[in-house]
């Protein structure tokens, strides 16, 4: 395709509590992106004998993201690709291509009996040095090592995460694409499947598929997927002139399929010595580094080091996020409480009385649930007077999480040994202007947010890039980024004096 040419592609982006599908119009100077439809992500509690379990509605999300593609190529007929990303360690089963029960959610109580079954096998800081993966009770390598001791991995003969899922039904492909399988914890610090540590923990090695970068153009759509999509004979043409290269129209095109991966290719960088935050139902925040920090400092602070696009580490600790925000809103709105996050993020930024400051990481506030309780049960475990009322609430969920965001960055920068000058926060928490002060006033340093779709753009850059509507590095795709989507500065306020990195 001409360098000078402007074309299109989708997004399908699929987030905890929503997903949505984008249309990405890109060219040298030109990154538009329009949503195409948005659409709920509900989990559902199915009885299983002698326990509620939490799953994925995954044959919904697939509808919608059928309906939103077809929506997209009505809308843009020249679509030449198509690229998947969603959240990190959950999985289907298949076994001769059929997928073998309804996914979990990684906030269902049964992967905490994974840790054990683990570690009895291979101990915690072995296991480390091998994957460089922070702890996190429910990431895929304990979960399956539940789903193994309960017979679910018999006759099982593929794994796949949740875009390699989606993408295996659009394109009939079975592939790993890396970064997301990097935060299975059974890829190795090279990017490939550590098969001695899958043979310890007694998986069969069949299970995984072969892995690709972001960027491989894994097949076309499927004939039935496009007879379902309804996509008019004409656009075939239309997509193979556009430069898709594949006859039959639109590809499936492995992009940054962990969504955090995608949001920081997104990140508008100043400068090396800039931090991220990618914050929406999670926050991961880190720095992006060439190379994994394995030091018995970095797995004692639990920080990750997962696959970035390129070839990148994201170096990275998960804080709980926004999530902590909707849970109490849901909780809420259930008790007949009028509870609108705007008018009580402008009630919470007006506050002057002090609201406790509790740990966003503390595991009793990942499961869904009574989010105000938890929290004033936090606070009257250690004797501290809990938030009055939903604003006294909110802003304490939002000092919280800027405490917690700060001392990650901190952190970041001490196991890296990189000092850090900026810190950009991409994500629904970009638009939250409580947040990002309060984030600058806590680090000392600047704070750059946006862009708001992160991730739906960096998903959308990796695809332009592989069908050659854009080129060069991620500093090329983020120049670009920065020049169309200018990110809005917040100072540290003069009189703050809490901790600083400098």
């Amino acid at each position: 395709m001409s360098a000078s040419a402007t074309g299109a592609v989708a997004a399908v982006d699929l987030g905890a509590t929503s997903g949505r599908v984008m249309i990405g119009r890109v060219g040298p100077d030109t990154l538009d992106l329009t949503e195409a439809v948005r659409f709920p992500n509900t989990p559902v509690t199915l009885w299983e004998g002698d326990r509620p379990g939490l799953h994925w509605d995954i044959a919904e999300l697939y509808r919608n993201v059928v309906d939103g593609l077809g929506n997209a190529l009505r809308a843009e007929p020249g679509i030449v690709s198509v690229g998947v990303d969603a959240w990190a360690v959950d999985y289907g089963l298949l076994r001769g291509g059929v997928l073998q029960g309804i996914p979990y959610h990684y906030r269902d109580e049964r992967a905490a009996a994974g840790t054990p079954l683990v570690h009895e096998r291979v101990p915690a800081g072995e296991l480390y040095r091998q994957n460089g993966l922070q702890y996190l009770p429910f990431n895929s390598l304990y979960q399956l090592a539940v789903d193994n001791a309960a017979g679910r991995l018999d006759g099982v003969d593929t794994m796949l995460l949740i875009p390699d899922l989606i993408a295996y039904w659009l394109s009939g492909e079975r592939v790993a694409e890396r970064t997301n399988a990097s935060t299975t914890g059974l890829l190795g610090v090279d990017g490939t499947w550590n098969a001695p540590l899958i043979d310890a923990l007694e998986l069969p090695r069949g299970l995984f598929r072969p892995v690709v970068d972001s960027g491989t153009v894994i097949g076309p759509l499927l004939p039935s997927v496009r007879g379902e999509l309804r996509i008019p004979s004409g656009v075939a043409d239309v997509a193979e002139r556009a430069g898709s290269g594949i006859p039959g129209g639109p590809v499936v095109t492995a992009v940054g399929s962990h969504d955090t991966a995608s949001a920081v290719v997104a990140v508008p960088l100043r400068s090396e010595n800039a931090a991220y935050i990618s914050c929406g139902t999670w926050g991961l925040v880190g720095l992006e580094l060439d190379r994994p920090v394995l030091s018995e400092a970095a797995r004692e602070a639990n920080f990750t080091n997962e696959g970035g696009v390129d070839g990148r580490v994201r170096f990275l600790h998960n804080v709980m996020g926004l999530w902590l925000l909707s849970e109490c809103i849901r909780s809420w709105r259930a008790a007949g409480i009028d509870a609108d996050l705007v008018d009580l993020l402008e009630r919470a930024g007006s506050l002057t009385t002090p609201v406790p400051v509790f740990d966003a990481n503390d595991q009793r506030f990942l499961a869904p649930g009574d989010m105000p309780s938890r929290i004033a049960s936090w606070c009257a475990e250690r004797g501290v007077a809990a938030p009055d009322g939903p604003a006294e609430y909110v802003r304490s969920i939002v000092e919280s999480l800027a405490e917690a965001f700060a001392t990650a960055v901190r952190t970041a920068s001490a196991l890296s040994g990189r000092p850090v000058d900026t810190v950009h926060i991409v994500g629904g928490g970009a638009r939250n202007r409580l947040l990002c002060q309060l984030v600058a006033d806590r680090c000392g340093v600047p704070v750059l947010a946006g862009p708001v779709e992160a991730t739906a753009i960096g998903n959308v850059l990796v695809q332009a890039r592989a069908h050659g509507l854009v080129h060069g590095d991620l500093e090329a795709l983020r120049a670009l980024v920065l020049a169309t989507h200018p990110p809005i500065e917040y100072l540290p306020a003069a009189s703050a004096t809490l901790s600083r990195l400098q």
